[in-house]
């Protein structure tokens, strides 16, 4: 296992499905120093509180006999759309040249749609990925974590 080498400059994204966090190192790769130097938030309750309407229900081939539709999941389209709106964010500030390397942390769900998202500027700036939920910890917890990794 190699130790995760955080270098001067470099930027971490810690993301889940409704908080993203954007921080920095101001220090080096042996004492690093993450700095937070923007945040993401999006509103997005359960889903039985963005959909009302009861499952759908389809006829299938023979007489009278009816399956229900898998309901609509509002709550996990709503991740999937944050997860867009923050790849379109990293690629606006990747073309503008303003960070070279990128550490991306999210639970594993999200990392997924993250990695679908990211365009190939961001991609080939990304030198770790980290399957973790760490959005709700202190800097420093994240600090800790990410060495660790």
């Amino acid at each position: 296992m190699t130790i995760l080498k955080i270098e001067h400059d470099a930027w971490i994204v810690v993301a889940d499905g409704e908080k993203a966090l954007f921080l920095r190192n101001e220090g080096d790769a042996t004492y690093p120093n993450l700095q937070v130097f923007r945040q993401m938030h999006d509103e997005n309750p359960p889903t039985r509180e963005q959909g009302t309407d009861r499952p759908g229900r389809m006829s299938d081939a023979g007489d009278h006999h009816r399956s229900a539709v898998q309901e609509t999941d509002w709550h996990r389209i709503e991740k999937e759309r944050f997860a867009n709106e923050i790849a379109e964010r990293l690629y606006k500030l990747a073309h503008r040249g303003e960070f070279r390397k990128l550490i991306v942390v999210a639970p594993p769900a999200v990392l997924g749609d993250l990695r679908k998202e990211f365009h190939k500027e961001v991609s080939g700036r990304i030198i770790a990925e980290v399957p973790k939920t760490l959005t709700n910890h202190p800097v420093d917890e994240i600090e800790r974590h990410l060495l660790a990794a």
